[in-house]
């Protein structure tokens, strides 16, 4: 005869259950604020889509020659483009909303020493990401358009469509605040014992080929734009080695016994 299981036995099984779907279910509704979030931005926004659209494209527009202008190619191109600018504007600006779901998420699964080096770690990569951009569409953009629209034949206009400056400039923008990350990953690399600063700055050489490469890379085929890109890269990765010696002698400082 088959004996039935005791209630009781079964206990110790929906006690494992429980706190996964109690996280997944955390989870979700994380992910739908989120979510949310962009799309408040976005409604916000939308508005303000042609404003928004003739700021970014502000570079550009001073250093065409007189007579010539941006043009839209395809029919519905002055409508998608920049709806699609506002929707990329709205995940920028929900990015630390979207951040501290993450953190409240994660933040109760760590220690306290943790939670102390994580957060300052987190705001800092959100305000080098902004500076990124802000960097590529205040220094990198005059000189790079100045370069492109000063160079071609006398005898030819120059009329950017605005669906193609659009995919330019978001690469840039996206490259050069990923690129502004640098610091960040090095911290992290040299607190996680991964590396040390000592080994970090002996690889200096490679970490110089690597940043030109990058910017090749990550950037369009000239030569200006790409040593505006590795330049700060290498720049930065120098600042973390810094912070990041600064952080593990005080780590050590502090786990010494008194």
């Amino acid at each position: 005869m088959n004996k039935v299981p005791d209630a009781t036995e079964a206990e110790p099984h929906n006690d494992t259950m429980q706190p996964l779907v109690a996280h997944l279910v955390e989870l979700r509704d994380r992910l739908l604020r989120a979510v949310l979030a962009i799309l408040v931005a976005f409604i916000c926004l939308f508005p303000f889509a042609n404003e928004i659209y003739t700021f970014v494209s502000q570079p550009l527009r001073e250093l065409l020659p007189e007579g010539s202008s941006m043009i839209a190619t395809e029919v519905a191109s002055p409508f998608l483009t920049p709806f699609k600018l506002t929707l990329v504007v709205a995940v920028f600006a929900a990015i630390p909303y979207i951040l501290f779901q993450v953190w409240a998420f994660v933040a109760p699964g760590m220690y306290r020493k943790e939670k102390r080096l994580a957060f300052p770690l987190l705001a800092s990569s959100v305000v080098l990401f902004y500076a990124g951009a802000a960097f590529a569409y205040f220094v990198v953009f005059p000189l790079i358009f100045a370069f492109f629209t000063s160079v071609g034949p006398s005898d030819i206009t120059v009329m950017t469509d605005i669906n193609r400056y659009l995919d330019f400039v978001l690469k840039l923008f996206f490259a050069f605040g990923i690129a502004f990350e640098i610091p960040i990953a090095a911290i992290i690399l040299i607190l996680t014992g991964a590396t040390t600063p000592e080994k970090l700055a002996k690889k200096r050489p490679w970490i110089i080929v690597g940043c030109f490469i990058a910017g090749m890379l990550l950037t369009p085929p000239d030569v200006i734009s790409q040593s505006l890109l590795a330049l700060p890269m290498w720049l930065l990765f120098e600042l973390g080695i810094i912070f990041g010696r600064l952080l593990q002698r005080r780590s050590s400082q502090a786990g010494a016994p008194p």
